[in-house]
C-alpha cells in the first residue's frame, strides 16, 4: 500500500521553491515569538503552555496540515494532471495512502520540530510541557493530513475550504464555543498532551480514551472516503 516512486513525486510537489517557503514560515514564527517572550518574560511554565497551546498547537499545525494535506493531492486534481497518474498500473488506494504517509511524514516534521525547539526556548521543558505539545503535535498531524488529503479529492477549493476549517473552526469556534471543542482535533491531541504534562499545566475539554477513539475514527474514515474518491475520477480508457 505504499509506492515509493509516488512518494518521490509527491515530495517534490510539497517541498518544491515555493510551497517550502510557506512551510518554514510558521515555524519560524514560532521560534521568533518563543525568544522573544523568553528574553521579556523569562521562563514561565504557564507562558510556555499559552504559546505552544495558543499559536503553536491551535494555528501552526493546522495550517501546516492544509498546506501539506491538500497539496499532496489537490494541485494534480486541479490541473488534470493526476490522469496521468491514474493511468499507471498503480492501485487508487495505494496513491492515496501514499500521498497520505508523505502528508503526515511533512506535517510532523514542520509541527513537532519546532514545537519542541519553542517548548524548549520558553522554560526548557518545564513540567514537560515542550515533549506534551511535541507528541500532541505528531498526534494531530496525522489526523489532519488525513481531512486536509480528503478536501483535496473532494473540492477546488481545497486550500480555503481548509482554512475555514483551521481558522475558524479549530481557532475561534473551538477556542470559544464549548460544544465546538468536543469536536476539535485540537481538543483531541491536547488530551494526550495533558497525560504527558505536569499535573494542571495542559487541559483538555476531552478525556484520553474519547480523544484516542475519535482521532483514529476520523483518520481512518477521512482516508477511505479519499480512496473512494479517487476511485470515481474518470480517466480516457475508463469503461
Amino acid at each position: 500500500m505504499y509506492n515509493p516512486t509516488v512518494a518521490r513525486l509527491t515530495y517534490r510537489a510539497l517541498l518544491g521553491r515555493r510551497r517550502a517557503a510557506v512551510l518554514f514560515v510558521l515555524p519560524a514564527l514560532l521560534i521568533l515569538l518563543s525568544l522573544a517572550v523568553r528574553v521579556f518574560s523569562g521562563a514561565d511554565d504557564q507562558v510556555a503552555a499559552d504559546v505552544l497551546g495558543g499559536f503553536g498547537l491551535a494555528t501552526m499545525v493546522p495550517l501546516i496540515g492544509v498546506i501539506a494535506g491538500t497539496g499532496a493531492i489537490g494541485p494534480e486534481i486541479d490541473d488534470g494532471s493526476i490522469v496521468y497518474l491514474l493511468s499507471k498500473p498503480v492501485k487508487r488506494p495505494t496513491i492515496i495512502v501514499t500521498k497520505l504517509t508523505v502528508a503526515i511524514a511533512v506535517t510532523m516534521v514542520f509541527s513537532a520540530v519546532p514545537t519542541f525547539i519553542a517548548g524548549m526556548i520558553l522554560n526548557g521543558n518545564g513540567q514537560q510541557i515542550a515533549i506534551a505539545y511535541t507528541v500532541a503535535a505528531l498526534v494531530a498531524s496525522i489526523a489532519y493530513a488525513a481531512l486536509f488529503l480528503l478536501l483535496g479529492t473532494v473540492t477546488r477549493h481545497a486550500v480555503v475550504a481548509g482554512l475555514v476549517y483551521a481558522l475558524v473552526w479549530e481557532t475561534l469556534f473551538g477556542s470559544l464555543v464549548p460544544g465546538a471543542r468536543t469536536l476539535s482535533v485540537q481538543q483531541w491531541s491536547l488530551a494526550l498532551a495533558e497525560r504527558i504534562g505536569a499535573e494542571g499545566a495542559i487541559t483538555s475539554d476531552v478525556g484520553l480514551p474519547m480523544a484516542m477513539v475519535l482521532l483514529a475514527v476520523v483518520t481512518a474514515l477521512a482516508t477511505w472516503f479519499a480512496g473512494q474518491k479517487l476511485r470515481t475520477l474518470k480517466i480516457a480508457g475508463d469503461e
